[in-house]
């Protein structure tokens, strides 16, 4: 198997290096340019506040990597830890991991995908865990190359904030809307 970077070309200067707070606006675009390609809302002014000062703050939430190509930033990973009690370890839990589509086939995504590896291995991680959506064919053809399979298993499931906020008020509903 060739190295990582004998995947990016010579004439390419990739530098791929934890988030600082520096870096907070810079992740907020990037953020912006990932719910684009999903066809999703972008977050609002006040996610993008509370996105710098959940991952820069005092108690920082996450980690975040940025690749950077010249002095651009081309592509971005979050994670953060949660526990397995069956393993006894904890779970680095990849958030998201996204290149700008023009930067993509370069080496690159694999770059940040290996950081995040790393950082788990660090922290005494057992396993590493994320979820892709059905219809991103590039993204699970990425993941399978690196050796990754996928849960047949396990249901994601989710509560928004007013769900959980109806939940604990007793107002819920089972026909309440199911929101992205």
């Amino acid at each position: 198997m060739r190295g990582v970077d004998s995947l990016i070309s010579p004439s390419i200067d990739v530098r791929i290096c934890k988030a600082t707070a520096g870096d907070a606006d810079v992740l907020g675009q990037l953020v912006c340019a990932l719910a684009d390609y999903e066809h999703l809302p972008r977050p609002s002014a006040e996610a993008l506040e509370r996105l710098k000062r959940d991952g820069f703050g005092p108690a920082p939430r996450f980690d975040a990597w940025l690749a950077w190509v010249q002095n651009q930033a081309v592509g971005y990973a979050v994670a953060f830890f949660t526990y397995s009690t069956f393993l006894a370890m904890p779970t680095l839990y990849l958030e998201d991991l996204f290149v700008l589509p023009e930067y993509r086939a370069l080496g690159i995504g694999r770059r940040l995908f290996l950081a995040c590896a790393e950082h788990g291995r660090a922290h005494g991680c057992g396993r590493m865990e994320w979820q892709v959506l059905n219809w991103n064919t590039p993204a699970i053809r990425f993941y399978h190359r690196l050796g990754a399979y996928r849960l047949e298993e396990w249901l994601p499931y989710r509560l928004t904030r007013e769900q959980i906020d109806a939940l604990l008020d007793g107002t819920q509903t089972s026909e309440m809307s199911t929101p992205r």
